[in-house]
């Protein structure tokens, strides 16, 4: 078994990281939580993205397995996003965040004004 070290410069696991801890991934899978969606209803759904940072985030999850992108046959074709296993696994990690940076923003808010201040 391979031992991964995310504090190692070349360890693949810094890309994973950084994947899972860029806001547009945590909006995203936090969108999917709810089930499989529509590239338009994610687009709705979180205020700010672009066509391109969506886009790109979507594959990028995608090719790390932790979303699944079925097309329909239909017309016009129809394409769904859906978490994995894996993807559905970083649910309550990720709501933790959520949840920590709700539930503290007063405070920091408080301390950067408070920083500023003193600055």
């Amino acid at each position: 078994m391979t031992e991964f070290d995310p504090y190692s410069s070349d360890c693949p696991t810094r890309r994973l990281l950084d994947l899972i801890g860029d806001t547009w991934t945590v909006l995203v899978i936090g969108t999917l939580a709810a089930g499989p969606a529509r590239y338009s209803a994610i687009e709705r759904r979180i205020d700010g993205i672009s066509q391109k940072m969506l886009t790109q985030t979507l594959r990028a999850l995608e090719r790390d397995g932790l979303v699944t992108r079925t097309v329909y046959p239909e017309i016009p074709p129809k394409v769904e996003y859906e978490l994995t296993d894996a993807g559905r696994s970083l649910q309550g990690p990720l709501k933790a965040l959520e949840d920590w940076a709700t539930t503290h923003m007063g405070g920091v808010l408080d301390a950067r004004a408070e920083y500023e201040r003193s600055a």
